[in-house]
């Protein structure tokens, strides 16, 4: 394990934009901090973010890997050309020649991955760690590790990302091929809702679209960590006086947790069916 992950961080590491992408994901986390210190005082008007609450225990977990989520994309970037970059350098034919077997191949990228989760991860329940101690109200050691599973969400849907990235990348072996297709494949998911939503209980009476929907695989990763602003006190307050409320669940949703592991394990094989019978 460490032999292939020596491999593959030698390719990154003497890959100029893989440097400077991996450098801005971790600055851009950082720079949640100064989230915090955010004021604005517009005459008798006074706001002041860290007061919101979205730096108190628990809510920060949610919060934190919700926003960061988005972030996913400098990581996509890297993983997609890391994969596309073997076949426009040759790099991968030169592996095998030097006595990696296509296994082994795919281990290094998965590993790649994992460390990057694993890392990711780490500082993100560093960052929202410290964040939370300086700024939430709540400081009980119950209340904060509690909600934890926000950060198991997030490596999960790392995970599955990056599966759908690195077979999008072994398969188009173009890096920007590769990322126009997620965003066209973002377009047919939605695409393939609207009309779901629009026929499906014609075609299929009492089965609902959402139902079916949550199977796909970029809607499962997002449903795993649903958007956190709702659950705002001042959010719900201000919907209660206008006659609404939100009934939405926030948890971890253990079947879109399933859907993704399984949607990962059929990229991960279908890559490997790639590099199997691919004539390099």
């Amino acid at each position: 394990m460490i032999r292939l992950l020596k491999i593959e961080w030698t390719k990154l590491y003497h890959n100029t934009v893989s440097r400077i992408l991996i450098a801005c994901y971790f600055l851009l986390i950082t720079f949640i901090a100064f989230l915090a210190a955010i004021k604005v005082e517009i005459g008798p008007i006074k706001f002041h973010l860290a007061e919101q609450g979205i730096f108190n225990f628990p809510y920060i977990w949610h919060f934190n890997t919700y926003i960061i989520g988005y972030m996913k994309v400098f990581f996509a970037i890297i993983i997609v050309s890391m994969a596309a970059s073997e076949y426009s350098y040759k790099t991968l034919k030169q592996n095998l020649i030097d006595g990696l077997s296509k296994k082994e191949v795919l281990l290094s990228k998965v590993y790649t991955m994992l460390a990057f989760i694993l890392a990711s991860t780490l500082f993100t329940f560093l960052t929202s760690l410290v964040l939370g101690l300086l700024f939430s109200d709540y400081t009980e050691a119950g209340i904060i590790f509690s909600d934890l599973e926000y950060l198991l969400a997030y490596a999960i849907k790392l995970f599955g990302f990056f599966s759908f990235c690195l077979f999008l990348g072994m398969w188009i072996k173009r890096a920007a091929f590769a990322l126009g297709f997620l965003i066209v494949w973002q377009m047919v998911e939605g695409i393939a809702y609207g009309i779901m939503e629009w026929k499906l209980s014609d075609w299929v009476p009492g089965l609902s679209a959402q139902q079916v929907f949550s199977f796909f695989p970029l809607n499962a990763m997002s449903n795993l960590i649903k958007e956190p602003f709702t659950r705002l006190s001042g959010v719900q307050n201000i919907a209660q006086q206008v006659g609404e409320t939100f009934d939405k669940y926030y948890g971890f949703d253990l079947l879109s947790a399933a859907v993704v592991l399984v949607w990962s394990f059929i990229f991960l094989w279908a890559t490997y069916r790639l590099l199997r019978k691919r004539d390099l």
